[in-house]
């Protein structure tokens, strides 16, 4: 049996739709039964409540042989990484008590720092709790920035014509399809092929730059011209608390990290090779940018 946590977001839900479609028991923990509804008509069995919660994950876990972890960000909390270590630390005592073999977990580039790495911190803290769980078999996925995440700019687009942040416009960098993220996690939730402490890297296609993403997103929304402009730390803040809603201390945590991407010290151990390299490049994502940026 399987427990998805994270069970309707970008990666949990393929992830348990597929388990269920090769005819996997599959319980999900969710917050919102409605937004949980089409698994559980898939048959998944819905635990609901929050992921910090130790008692409803305990619950959840019982009899469980693996579970996909992952920690949610709250982009209001006041310290964002003890409200992740918060989360990993409920996980990492469910899994123990319920004894759970096998953990794949959603971490990210950089987790591998032990400091300075902003909304990452949380993530490496995450790794440490469950590699010290004995008996507990580890798999921590770790995937690069997401494309998805570009999306966040198509309000600045269609405002000011510009796609921007703090990244450096020369930096190259890998990016990923969160749809590339699941497929892997899925090869290897149902293999349950690893044993030990492993990390696995997820780079996507290729390294790019933003002024190449803006060059691909911009033919797609029929903006050609449509530019990348390196933003000062402080106006990216400014937009995260007054546009976002964030808390001044998930804005800063931004920061922290934005500051060591730029430094290339998130992925300053990741390896591509074929297993790290996925499908999805930027010119195939740029159809659902541009559909979402059209909605």
């Amino acid at each position: 049996m399987y427990v998805i946590i994270g069970a309707t977001g970008n990666t949990g839900k393929p992830i348990a739709l597929a388990l269920l479609k090769a005819g996997k028991k599959v319980r999900i923990i969710s917050r919102n039964a409605q937004k949980a509804k089409e698994l559980v008509e898939n048959g998944a069995e819905l635990f609901l409540g929050d992921s910090s919660n130790v008692d409803v994950l305990k619950k959840a876990f019982e009899g469980a042989n693996a579970v996909y972890a992952m920690v949610a960000i709250d982009f209001a909390t006041l310290d964002m990484t003890a409200a992740q270590v918060k989360q990993a630390t409920a996980i990492a005592e469910a899994l123990k008590f319920a004894k759970v073999k096998y953990v794949v977990s959603l971490s990210s580039q950089g987790a591998h720092l032990e400091k300075d790495s902003g909304v990452v911190l949380g993530l490496h803290k995450m790794e440490t709790l469950f590699d010290q769980i004995e008996g507990l078999n580890t798999l921590h996925l770790r995937p690069t920035y997401f494309m998805e995440n570009s999306m966040g700019m198509i309000g600045m687009i269609k405002n000011m014509g510009i796609m921007g942040s703090p990244v450096k416009p020369n930096l190259k960098f890998p990016i990923i399809a969160t749809k590339d993220i699941a497929e892997y996690a899925i090869k290897r939730l149902l293999a349950l092929d690893f044993s030990g402490h492993n990390v696995q890297d997820l780079l996507g296609k290729k390294d790019v730059s933003y002024p190449e993403i803006a060059k691909v997103y911009g033919k797609a929304i029929g903006k050609p011209e449509l530019s990348y402009i390196e933003t000062t730390y402080d106006d990216f803040k400014n937009a995260m608390v007054g546009q976002m809603g964030a808390s001044a201390n998930v804005a800063d945590n931004f920061n922290v990290f934005v500051k060591a991407f730029n430094e290339g010290r998130i992925t300053e151990k990741a390896k591509r090779d074929h297993e790290s390299t996925t499908p999805t490049g930027i010119e195939d994502f740029a159809s659902t940018f541009a559909y979402v940026y059209n909605m």
